[in-house]
């Protein structure tokens, strides 16, 4: 698969592979794997090379992929991206206890309505979240963001003051917006 991606660079081509976390769930992490230009990169995506070809790595997602090793297998069922990543799902203790609480007081409030919340990461005492299910697009959101979420993790967890939500609450297929 890099080959393939060597050969176009060599041939003038100019596309370069993103990998990002983009969440976490059960059975792991979650990624997204894009084909971008170089200059689509962020500012602090780390770029790496593989085999001659750029890898961006988001920067929020560069702790968990260290180590990682990406593999395309071919199976039964056609083929696919496989990642081994030996990381824990959470670094450092407090994203860890925020993780928790959503995982144990939060996702069984909104799971009522279809919802469930997902811990993006925690950054200077800010818990970043995304929105899934039925609070994707619905028109409460924010009151389920400021009098429900943000009030049991910051109640829940000293080191917490704010939840932040990045949610694009317009896109999906039946957004309330």
């Amino acid at each position: 698969m890099l080959g393939q991606f060597a050969e176009q660079a060599e041939n003038g081509g100019n596309l370069s592979l993103k990998v990002e976390i983009v969440g976490r769930g059960p059975k792991g992490f979650q990624y997204d794997l894009q084909l971008i230009g170089s200059e689509d990169a962020q500012d602090d995506d780390i770029e790496v090379e593989v085999d001659g070809v750029a890898v961006f790595v988001g920067a929020r997602s560069a702790p968990y992929l260290e180590g990682t090793t990406l593999d395309y297998k071919e199976t039964l069922m056609g083929g696919g991206f496989s990642f081994d990543n030996p990381n824990p799902l959470w670094i450092d203790d407090l994203s860890r206890e925020v993780a928790e609480v959503i995982a144990e007081q939060v996702n069984p409030v909104v799971a009522t309505h279809g919802g469930h919340v997902d811990l993006i990461g925690v950054d200077d005492g800010k818990a970043v979240i995304a929105f899934g299910g039925g609070c994707q697009g619905c028109g409460m959101v924010d009151v389920t963001l400021k009098q429900g979420v943000e009030a049991i993790i910051t109640e829940g967890v000293s080191g917490v003051s704010e939840v932040v939500d990045i949610t694009d609450h317009a896109a999906g297929t039946n957004p309330f917006y």
